[in-house]
């Protein structure tokens, strides 16, 4: 598990979100990479904690969720060639998603991380 550190954040993806970068062959390197410029702006803030972020030289979307930076927790991907944007409903499914995520305590992020439903990929220094 990468060390923590008060200056960075912690960076994961689901295990959903975990088979669909594996198949759409993007490495948890460019996943860290992608937070960095998340960090310094260069993202679409959705609101409520939810952005969503270019990967794969724009060839698919992410949607990230965080918790104040402390945290960034990748959710869901898609295809650009197979859909736009997320609609307004499921907009507001992450960010309720957010919301829960922006409440809990580390130990719960722990225990998800323990069961395989959250995976640890990197920590990111924010400059």
């Amino acid at each position: 598990m990468p060390v923590k550190d008060k200056d960075s954040s912690r960076i994961f993806k689901t295990a959903w979100f975990n088979k669909a970068a594996k198949k759409a062959h993007i490495s948890d390197d460019e996943l860290c990479l992608a937070i960095r410029q998340v960090i310094q702006g260069q993202v679409d803030d959705l609101g409520g904690g939810v952005f969503k972020k270019r990967l794969s030289d724009n060839n698919y979307r992410s949607i990230i969720l965080t918790k104040s930076g402390k945290f960034w927790i990748y959710t869901y991907l898609f295809a650009k060639k197979d859909r736009e944007n997320i609609d307004a409903a499921e907009l507001a499914e992450f960010k309720k998603l957010a919301k829960l995520y922006s409440r809990q305590p580390d130990s719960v992020i722990d225990t998800e991380i323990k069961n395989g439903d959250l995976l640890e990929i990197c920590n990111v220094k924010e400059t």
